[in-house]
């Protein structure tokens, strides 16, 4: 299996699995790293606890960070820990505790998000064709494909006019609090109705003779054609240092691509976003109808509501039920997963945005309103503010619901699967803590469930903020801290 690992800005950005490619399923964080510290016969006293984290904080490189930390048990909540679990911080992916659990909680585990498709006309030659979008983020061409298999077996042959239906013009696809040399990237993509293979197109770059430019090669001709690109790389000697970098121009979908790779490198592949969602799945639409003999003869995008009521639905395409949705997206930390959920909470007016819904779900729960700011579903934005004791408020109330084994379920294991497959193997803890992480530069945080083997049930969550360490020193200080809860007994 080819993997190729890309950081940018201090960001992890994801390993890029090539098995997966058509099917785009690019987890959206890094694999963390292997546990350093291995399993020993040790164990903490419930008195010892507060002497053992702080001694863990109290290194010379670590004073510099922001920590917050808070600890409970999951039962009577006892708090066996505190440190700033009253202060803002920015929570990066653990965010996506509180969407997923708003989403959860209103739509319950077996809910699927239905994509309806509209004809008018009489077979075979109608006169409209019409997909409404619903923000389905597990639509993929697959799909397009059956769609256009199945209308060609009820004997369509032509279609007068093909209209899909996308979110309002007024409303920004692209958050406006993300930074801008995210968004041309897959982990940051525009978020729309429509939403077909995630948003997302594959770039693999490969080498030609030394000193000509690269080979790039494309996943979907369809999603390429939205780029124009300013092609500056060139291949280099043997064993020469990989240096390439991707700029965009925001006036116009250009990407200048720059920089070097060995001939003798494997290629590169890179995640990139789709420039304008809506006309890609038009487009893809129509190549599918078209593959199958149906002649097109005008296709349009709409954008927000219209008109259905002359219309006859004929088909629904359903989702993956949001058990396995939610799951994707705290175990892959998939952003465009839980920008969907939380757009999935309008309620269609707008004095009420997605942001409002979740708070007032949450609220009900019995959160606290004051004790977080979101600007995002997801965690990439950093103005998104959430306290320790937020968090594992969230989770005691969520473990009390009836929704609150799916949520668990929900959450990677450690040395298990999703974004901590490589993290607590060979520890006390492996298989016994279920957790969401979260990374930005300079920003990691692990919050979530551990049975520790010898004590009762906790729920906690650890932040750092403002820090100049590596991401993976940060983790291996938080992980430390963890394997200590997780050796907790009675004394």
């Amino acid at each position: 299996m080819n993997l190729y690992y890309l950081r940018l800005r201090g960001v992890r950005i994801g390993w890029f699995i090539l098995s997966f490619i058509f099917m785009f399923s690019i987890p959206l964080q890094a694999k963390e790293i292997s546990s350093t510290l291995n399993k020993e016969d040790i164990s903490v006293c419930q008195a010892d606890l507060k002497s053992k984290i702080d001694t863990i904080l109290d290194q010379e490189e670590l004073k510099r960070s922001h920590w917050g930390i808070l600890v409970k048990t999951l039962d009577n909540q006892t708090t066996l820990y505190e440190l700033n679990s009253q202060k803002y911080f920015i929570p990066a992916s653990n965010v996506k505790l509180l969407t997923t659990a708003a989403t959860l909680i209103k739509f319950g585990a077996n809910y699927q998000i239905k994509t309806p498709v509209y004809v008018s006309g009489s077979y075979p030659n109608l006169s409209v064709l019409k997909i409404v979008g619903q923000g389905d983020p597990t639509f993929n061409s697959k799909q397009l494909e059956t769609l256009a298999k199945e209308l060609k077996a009820r004997g369509i042959n032509s279609i007068d006019n093909l209209i899909v239906q996308d979110s309002p013009l007024e409303k920004p696809s692209i958050n406006p609090t993300w930074e801008w040399e995210d968004i041309q990237f897959y982990y940051a993509p525009a978020v729309n109705k429509l939403i077909l293979n995630k948003n997302t197109v594959i770039l693999t770059l490969n080498t030609q003779e030394i000193g000509e430019r690269l080979a790039m090669d494309w996943s979907d001709s369809i999603a390429a054609n939205q780029w124009i690109i300013d092609n500056k790389t060139v291949t280099g000697e043997e064993d020469s240092s990989y240096s390439v970098s991707i700029n965009r121009n925001f006036a116009k979908p250009l990407l200048t691509i720059t920089g070097s790779l060995a001939i003798n490198s494997d290629p590169r592949i890179l995640g990139m976003t789709v420039v304008n969602p809506g006309e890609y799945f038009l487009n893809s639409v129509q190549f599918y109808l078209e593959k199958e003999g149906i002649n097109i003869i005008k296709s349009q995008v709409v954008y927000g509501d219209s008109a259905t009521e002359n219309l006859v639905k004929i088909i629904e395409i359903n989702s993956d039920p949001l058990q396995e949705i939610i799951t994707k997206t705290n175990q892959d930390s998939n952003n465009l997963y839980a920008e969907s959920l939380l757009n999935l909470l309008v309620n269609g007016t707008p004095e009420n945005s997605s942001l409002d819904n979740l708070k007032e779900i949450l609220t009900e729960l019995g959160l606290d309103t004051n004790s977080y700011h979101l600007k995002d579903g997801s965690g990439l934005s950093r103005h998104n503010l959430v306290t320790p004791e937020t968090l594992v408020n969230l989770l005691t109330l969520m473990a009390e619901t009836p929704e609150g084994i799916n949520y668990r379920d929900s959450l990677p294991i450690g040395g298990v699967n999703g974004t901590i497959t490589n993290r607590f193997k060979k520890t006390i803890i492996e298989g016994k803590v279920q957790v969401k992480t979260g990374t930005l530069s300079g920003t990691s945080s692990l919050s979530g469930y551990i049975n520790p083997p010898n004590y009762a049930p906790l729920a906690f969550s650890i932040l750092v903020n403002k820090s100049d360490l590596k991401s993976s020193q940060l983790r291996q200080t938080i992980d430390k801290i963890v394997i200590n809860l997780g050796s907790l007994k009675q004394c």
